[in-house]
């Protein structure tokens, strides 16, 4: 029986002992965010963003329907303006900017570096 009951107390326990490595592992949610941590000294200062970025698209089904998309936290419209270039399409995966004569496609997934690759040769 006593043999019984130290094998029940170890099977309910050693999920315990499990579960606080894992623990051990993860990050501190009351950390502040990278970013405003201080950097450690020698540590490089960090560059500007990398451009405009396009975070989301909203792209209506219905014929004539409203074409969003949100660049780098910007709601704009098809048709728009965003920081002096014209919104020129919303697509459901990208959004093509134009200044002037320069076309820029922004897109929601990168293309992949195999598929690139076989475009830039052609």
């Amino acid at each position: 029986m006593d043999r019984f009951v130290i094998l029940m107390l170890a099977a309910l326990l050693a999920p315990l002992l499990v579960h606080g490595g894992v623990a051990a592992q993860t990050a501190d949610p009351t950390q502040p965010p990278p970013g405003l941590m201080p950097r450690a000294e020698g540590e490089p200062e960090p560059g500007p963003p990398p451009g405009p970025e396009l975070q989301s698209v909203l792209v209506s089904r219905e014929p004539g329907g409203r074409r969003v998309a949100v660049i780098s936290g910007e709601m704009v419209r098809q048709g728009s303006r965003w920081q002096g270039a014209l919104v020129e399409k919303v697509g459901e995966n990208e959004v093509v900017l134009r200044r002037g004569k320069a076309r820029q496609v922004l897109r929601l997934y990168p293309k992949p570096a195999a598929a690139a690759t076989r475009t830039e040769q052609q």
